[in-house]
């Protein structure tokens, strides 16, 4: 159902049983998949493709530019997937042409009131960002990643899948995979072990994620021999290989 209040450009591409509230603003450009709820007030401009069966509250901007003084009109894009809840004031901004050129959220994630996703992010799955988080352009998000309350995260940052940042964390260089961090700047307090178990990690993954996590943190090794530490140890652990990956990839350095 549309609100006869709401103004949907005929260009719009609509599918089946998608409510838009009043005075919602829904652009040319525009795609919003079959069940889908868009609130009242929610504007949604640029080249933006959203899934199906979301849940958008009011006051929501999705698809404006982004806050990059480089950018010159070029039609980058967001994506956004399917079953996300994204909560009132959320704004979510389309990619750069310095980038891959499109935005990407992922399935099944909670952004709560106030989140900001800059340009070129590359969010995951089955997320959840609280109230005031903000991510700089270029970031990558892994799947189950938690971010509490008011964490900042750096332009370029990449975050590890299950990492877990305490309220008010400010991020500048990554996150390996698994680890529960905090602070200004964000340092590494022990591994997601909750988190883990609630997703069905087994006790013998969970206790050598932490062996992984204290040849990193613990061991005064070098950064370079606990890559080789956990390298041989993911030959037997397939829930490391993640981390072995992360590691060898990060550009940035990760968080000590």
């Amino acid at each position: 159902m549309i609100h006869p209040a709401a103004l949907v450009h005929p260009g719009a591409k609509i599918g089946e049983r998608v409510e838009i509230g009043p005075f919602s603003v829904i652009g040319e450009h525009v795609e919003i998949g079959e069940g889908t709820v868009v609130g009242p007030h929610v504007v949604i401009k640029g080249h933006t493709k959203i899934g199906r069966d979301n849940r958008i509250f009011q006051f929501v901007s999705l698809g404006e530019i982004p806050q990059d003084k480089k950018y010159a009109g070029e039609p980058t894009r967001l994506e956004i997937g399917d079953r996300n809840t994204i909560r009132e004031y959320c704004n979510f901004n389309i990619g750069t042409a310095q980038d891959v050129g499109v935005t990407r959220i992922g399935n099944d994630n909670w952004f709560m009131a106030s989140v900001h996703i800059g340009h070129d992010c590359q969010v995951g799955n089955e997320t959840i960002m609280a109230n005031n988080v903000t991510l700089g352009g270029h970031i990558h998000l892994g799947d189950y990643v938690i971010l509490g309350g008011m964490a900042a995260v750096h332009q370029f940052c990449v975050i590890g899948a299950h990492s877990m940042a305490g309220g008010g964390a400010i991020i500048t260089q990554d996150v390996p995979p698994y680890v529960m961090h905090a602070g200004n700047p964000t340092t590494p307090h022990g591994i997601n072990s909750e988190g883990l178990r609630r997703r069905g990690f087994s006790a013998e993954a969970i206790a050598q994620i932490k062996r992984a996590y204290k040849a990193i943190y613990r061991q005064n090794l070098t950064l370079e021999q606990a890559r080789e530490t956990i390298a041989a140890m993911a030959d037997e652990t397939p829930e490391l290989q993640v981390m072995r990956d992360f590691l060898a990839a990060s550009k940035r350095g990760i968080i000590r």
